[in-house]
């Protein structure tokens, strides 16, 4: 996943389709940041500076939250990343194909799945930018099976396995473009994660990015 060049044109490769989730938060609490961005002032140059030590410490932040969402501690992920979560709605959903789309669909119809357990939930920055994270868990019966549904995920304009709609966390209108998404695979288990800014926040790629891959390390509910 990420940008590649193509005849000397920027493509991304990954682009999950479309689905739609009402939303608002409704109790945003504010969390204090561990650290903050690099300022550096003075033109140009100063500005890829901090451009890079923000980029630094986003990676750092990612690492750490993934290495605490490995452990279990989903409070403690999202902690390392300067984020607290406010609000979640879980569904569990045994029949995959009635839940998803495009080629992502045509797959379960051949390859039965035999577990899918979608969660959403919110977080919030120290500022109150609020951020709206899809997960998807998603059992199949072998480990191979397993590989080729996480590749075809990965893979541009593939269809996707819908958010959970639009009651669920009572906010405002977002809808998931699956450029900001995350997986990971263990044995006979998939976990996709996708994530976007609530309506009026302000969360950029980088970050949005960052959180579908440190909530797709989150362990199964």
């Amino acid at each position: 996943m990420g940008w590649k060049t193509i005849n000397g044109k920027p493509v991304f490769i990954k682009n999950k389709g479309t689905g739609a989730v009402v939303a608002g938060v409704v109790a945003l609490g504010v969390f204090a940041s561990a650290g903050g961005a690099v300022s550096v002032g003075g033109g140009a140059v100063a500005g890829e500076v901090a451009g890079s030590e923000v980029s630094v410490q986003l990676r750092a932040r990612k690492a750490e939250g993934q290495k605490a969402a490995r452990k279990g501690d989903n409070h403690g992920a999202w902690q390392r990343m300067g984020l607290r979560q406010v609000r979640q709605s879980v569904r569990q959903q045994a029949e995959c194909v009635a839940v998803s789309f495009g080629e992502v669909r045509e797959f379960f119809t051949r390859t039965r799945c035999s577990s899918l357990e979608r969660m959403m939930f919110a977080i919030v920055d120290e500022a109150g930018n609020t951020a709206v994270v899809s997960v998807a868990w998603v059992g199949l019966g072998t480990a191979g099976d397993a590989r080729d549904f996480e590749a075809l995920m990965e893979r541009q304009g593939s269809g996707d396995i819908r958010p959970l709609g639009a009651p669920v966390l009572e906010m405002a209108d977002v809808e998931f473009t699956g450029l900001r998404y995350g997986s990971d695979r263990d044995g006979k288990s998939v976990t996709v994660a996708e994530a976007e800014n609530a309506l009026g926040s302000g969360f950029d790629h980088d970050t949005l990015d960052a959180i579908a891959e440190v909530a797709a390390y989150l362990p199964r509910i």
